[in-house]
């Protein structure tokens, strides 16, 4: 069966890799590697014997009568290109011509079990599930997604007034789709071919759906227009509403109100089963589930969490957590405050990260001991002022050249185009910067770099389907895109150089 292969070491395919063994005797899986999604140093299709995006594989599954003899996996060597792959394979006779190794899977039916698995198992839990009234042994009590708009083209803008013109107009299409629901004549109607179906007017959802079978109408609140770090050192603004936003999970027990963001922080992190690099970035705003892009949750740590009024704040460090640090660096001095900035910066170490790659796309992060506390609490500190306060940071000393035959202009039109060297950047027909430090591309988060995440995101675009134009430029800021890029940089310079600093983790 030659298929896409994700089903080998995915998370969500746990019941399959189950039932899989369960029906078959002997599983052979010949791993031809090939997704660009989980390796960035493959750039297009060329590695991909189909030219596609996603990994492929050519499973032979066997049953017979007789002993089970267990599950068998060889992978290609993940820098072959396309026809090196397709060599190999006409050269292959047989089972018996390829090097197999057999895999042992865990309880939990994986079967590439990650190699530090028990080592990893041994540490604390960043956060746990746990039942009602029954605490977790955990660093967090509470821990929620990114918010899940599942109509980003509608809810997201650079523009507050841009935003309230279309959500309006969005709501007052929805709230008449409730009342001709509520009048119709066929009562045994089924909303999905009930509903009108126009992108230049609404976008439908499971959810929004449901509360429309519901009868509950939407309202719009200047109030529920937030600031939302949509994606790395790239802020829109959102309308906040448990309606329009198919969900919201536990967002706002982290950030309440306007008034109370900022006062909080969350360390926003890679989820499980994630298609990308781990991350993880600092937030005092509420954040989008897809933080580096598609194929890729986030999960929110919070430093505080506040009650259902926004009026009373606790700290979200477990007792359990505290009394684990105190006693194991035997230092009563000891914070909650300072062990979130802890785990801020090990969640930054390069060893950390790259000794459980493969059990951080399978597991929430866990946290070890490291033997240097304060060096790991005062750089977490810093990287922190870094990650929130980047916007008021000096721009680093980019070089200007305004382009012959051009006024100057600093209005970002089409994307951004960097050099093939990274050395400049052509901002638009009248800009050129140049003087980019080689190192400003080395602090990356998921698949691209803290900059190249500006120039992906800034850049005015227009939705096909529902025609929303959404232009970053601000009238009142014309520099603002400009001076970003170089404060960017900065953040990833000084990101660098704190984290090369980092004591050893074990």
């Amino acid at each position: 069966f030659i298929s896409n292969n994700s089903f080998l070491d995915q998370i969500a395919f746990d019941g399959m890799r189950k039932h899989l063994v369960h029906d078959f005797h002997r599983i052979y899986h010949l791993n031809l590697q090939g997704n660009v999604r989980q390796n960035p140093k493959l750039s297009g299709t060329a590695y991909n014997v189909f030219g596609i995006q996603v990994g492929v594989g050519i499973t032979i599954a066997v049953r017979h009568s007789g002993v089970r003899s267990g599950i068998f996996c060889h992978a290609v060597p993940l820098d072959w290109r396309r026809h090196k792959k397709l060599d190999w394979l006409r050269e292959q006779r047989d089972l018996r011509s390829v090097p197999w190794q057999e895999l042992t899977p865990d309880t939990r039916h994986t079967w590439l079990v990650p190699e530090h698995a028990s080592e990893f198992a041994g540490f604390v839990s960043i956060g746990q599930k746990k039942g009602k009234g029954v605490p977790a042994d955990s660093v967090f009590d509470l821990f929620t997604n990114g918010v899940k708009t599942n109509r980003d083209d509608w809810m997201y803008d650079f523009s507050q007034d841009a935003l309230a013109e279309k959500v309006e107009r969005f709501i007052e299409t929805y709230n008449t789709e409730v009342d001709r629901w509520k009048r119709r004549k066929d009562r045994d109607a089924k909303v999905d071919d009930f509903v009108t179906y126009d992108d230049r007017r609404i976008k439908w959802s499971r959810d929004l759906k449901l509360d429309l079978v519901r009868g509950n109408y939407a309202a719009f609140d200047d109030a529920k227009i937030r600031e939302c770090l949509y994606r790395p050192f790239t802020k829109r603004r959102l309308f906040f509403d448990s309606i329009l936003n198919e969900e919201i999970y536990s967002l706002e027990r982290l950030f309440p109100a306007p008034t109370t963001d900022r006062d909080n922080s969350a360390i926003c992190a890679t989820a499980i089963g994630s298609e990308k690099p781990f991350m993880a970035l600092l937030s005092n705003v509420v954040t989008d589930v897809h933080l580096v892009g598609a194929g890729c949750g986030s999960q929110c740590f919070p430093l505080f969490t506040y009650s259902s009024d926004a009026q009373h704040r606790r700290e979200n460090i477990t007792d359990w957590a505290l009394t684990q640090f105190r006693e194991h660096y035997q230092d009563l001095r000891i914070t909650k405050t300072q062990i979130f900035h802890y785990v801020y910066a090990l969640l930054h170490h390069p060893d950390y990260r790259a000794r459980f790659a493969d059990n951080l796309k399978r597991e929430l992060p866990r946290i070890p001991f490291a033997p240097h506390f304060d060096a790991f609490a005062d750089a977490g500190f810093r990287l922190a002022r870094l990650h929130l306060d980047y916007e008021q940071l000096e721009p680093y000393p980019l070089e200007f050249f305004v382009n012959p035959g051009f006024s100057l202009s600093y209005r970002v039109e089409d994307k951004m185009r960097l050099a093939k060297d990274k050395r400049s950047l052509v901002v638009n027909p009248s800009l050129t910067l140049a003087g980019i430090p080689p190192d400003a591309f080395e602090y990356r988060l998921g698949n691209r770099s803290a900059p190249e995440w500006v120039i992906d995101q800034y850049q005015v675009t227009e939705a096909p389907r529902s025609g929303i134009r959404l232009d970053p430029n601000r009238p009142d800021d014309p520099e603002y895109i400009v001076r970003l890029l170089g404060q960017v940089i900065h953040v990833s310079l000084e990101t660098l150089g704190i984290v090369r600093h980092l004591p050893a983790w074990q």
